[in-house]
């Protein structure tokens, strides 16, 4: 019987520079699959949960173990391969070739739903990997800040003036990716209350200082946040409750002309309904309940994200600036009975798609060293490498300023098509020159220009209707392995669901080595190319012009 509860491990990176494996380039994932489990970076490691309520690092512990023997004693012209969370196999490759491909929750499409998948999960033949949980390079709450930042940075430059100062945002959700919502509110100088049902969670914000402070009650959560609101100062406050139930109350009082919210989203864990706490349980009935009626659960959590989403919906009646963060909630409340469901868009359609014509994306490092000296030396070298780029200095000096380091250090910022592979050489060659102490780990969360088809988030709203087309995935993966990553994987699922996307992630190393230059040049122009190619494809004038500007070769474009 496969472990996959074990409270007796603690597991912590590696640091500094002796190696546990045979080379740098199989060092470096086993480093990130234990920083996934460090118990500063992962929701639930002794289950192996990184994030997401259920996305995991690992199928089980036995897993786990076979896959840290493996990564131990792997050569560079091997590769091991995972099938969702479970090593299966090691084949002798060559040095270009990824030293790890990893496939999780990929499921046939009649079969591609949650009761199959549990049933198959149950009988330990697959795992939920998420996005980054399953393919080792999740780096904390930080990994999906800086992509919640622009958002929130889009959504001030269309209706705000450029700032957020003098708004208030309501949000739900504090784990491991909505818990990035409030400090990018308040990077942005606006005011945001956030809503979770875990206390546990919200402590751990404030503790990390993505979140200011928790409010005994709404009434004076409230208070504080409308204080900030008016005094045009940034402020996070977090509430315990439900949003099913608080959000409704907060729009009643909003139509009662008490206040004015005026930015309203959502990042609870919708995309699975045994996540998403239903009204009729408390928190520690949660895990009980689930289990002993998943289809029941589900029904009655599907329900109360109906009455979370008409709130929403009733907010933009009232002239609220209201999205959807690529949770599913808007399907989740559709299939509960509520028929206005879709009214307020998707993040993506709404602000991030111009950003994707030109490949920009989550570019994300770690410093395998353990030293957060490392990563102020990379922001320094990036700033010196793009200095016209005030919006990404303003990133990164917030960065280091307001974020904590969450296991091993990392950074993450958006960087586009020609610049990610200016920033990977220039990582390489601080590793060579020991400038960084250690090598640098280089991927990206799954969210990206060209590595997703999700049809309710990343690809909603495609302009030549292609938004389930799920080949550009596959591409970027069959892509990225033929351009020398250090670790490749293919996920179902992600942060929206089973059934609702195919993604692909890619991770490589700056060793210092000649080879890993020229790897690094290739991979990070090819990878964010696809972004480029995908959007020319579906027709948008931006990633026409910036394909034609930056040399990217479409064979139909050259007729």
């Amino acid at each position: 019987m496969a472990t996959m509860h074990d409270p007796s491990r603690t597991i912590r990176a590696a640091r500094g520079t002796d190696l546990s494996a045979k080379s740098w380039q199989t060092e470096a994932p086993l480093r990130m699959l234990m920083n996934n489990l460090d118990p500063e970076v992962a929701e639930r490691p002794e289950d192996l949960v990184v994030y997401g309520g259920t996305g995991r690092a690992a199928r089980s512990w036995e897993a786990y173990d076979a896959i840290v023997a493996t990564l131990k004693t792997l050569e560079d012209d091997e590769t091991l391969l995972v099938q969702s969370g479970k090593p299966v196999g090691v084949f002798r490759t060559n040095v270009w070739a990824p030293r790890v491909l990893l496939a999780n929750s990929n499921l046939v499409g009649d079969w591609a739903t949650w009761p199959e998948f549990r049933k198959l999960e149950a009988e330990g033949l697959m795992m939920y990997g998420q996005m980054t949980a399953g393919s080792w390079i999740y780096i904390g709450t930080q990994g999906i800040l800086q992509g919640t930042f622009e958002t929130f940075a889009a959504i001030a430059e269309k209706r705000f003036g450029g700032t957020l100062a003098g708004t208030l945002t309501l949000t739900g959700g504090c784990g491991g990716m909505g818990g990035a919502q409030p400090l990018a509110v308040t990077l942005n100088g606006g005011a945001c209350l956030i809503v979770d049902v875990s206390e546990e969670r919200l402590l751990r914000r404030v503790g990390k200082r993505y979140l200011d402070e928790l409010a005994p009650s709404l009434d004076a959560a409230l208070e504080r946040v409308l204080a900030a609101k008016s005094a045009k100062t940034p402020l996070s406050v977090g509430v315990v409750g439900n949003a099913a139930e608080l959000f409704p109350e907060i729009l009643r009082r909003h139509q009662a002309g008490e206040f004015t919210v005026d930015i309203v989203t959502d990042q609870t864990s919708a995309h699975d309904p045994l996540s998403y706490l239903p009204t009729e349980y408390s928190v520690e009935e949660w895990a009980a309940e689930s289990e002993a009626d998943p289809e029941g659960f589900t029904k009655k959590a599907q329900n109360a994200m109906a009455r979370h989403v008409q709130a929403m919906v009733e907010f933009q009646d009232a002239g609220a600036e209201v999205f959807d963060y690529g949770n599913s909630i808007r399907d989740e409340a559709r299939k509960g009975g509520y028929g206005r469901a879709f009214e307020f868009p998707g993040f993506v359609p709404a602000y991030i798609r111009p950003l994707f014509c030109e490949g920009l994306g989550p570019f994300r490092w770690v410093a395998l060293s353990g030293d957060p000296e490392d990563i102020r030396v990379t922001d320094e070298a990036l700033k010196e490498l793009f200095p016209d780029n005030a919006h990404l200095h303003r990133w990164l000096d917030a960065a280091a300023e307001h974020v904590e380091f969450e296991g091993l250090p990392a950074r993450i910022c958006w960087l586009g098509y020609g610049e990610r592979a200016k920033a990977g050489v220039l990582f390489n060659e601080l590793v060579a020159s020991g400038k960084v102490s250690a090598p640098i780990v280089i991927g990206r969360d799954h969210l990206d220009s060209g590595s997703v088809a999700s049809p309710y988030r990343e690809t909603e709203s495609m302009k030549d209707g292609s938004d389930a087309i799920a080949d550009w995935p596959l591409l970027n993966a069959m892509l990225n392995t033929a351009s020398g990553a250090t670790w490749v994987s293919i996920h179902h699922g992600g942060g929206v669901g089973i059934g609702r996307s195919i993604h692909a992630g890619q991770v490589s190393v700056a060793d210092g080595s000649a080879l890993a230059a020229e790897k690094l040049s290739r991979l990070l122009t090819n990878d964010p190319g696809m972004g480029v190619i995908r959007h020319v494809d579906a027709g948008y004038e931006r990633a026409i012009d910036v394909a034609a500007e930056r040399g990217v070769r479409i064979p139909m474009q050259e007729q």
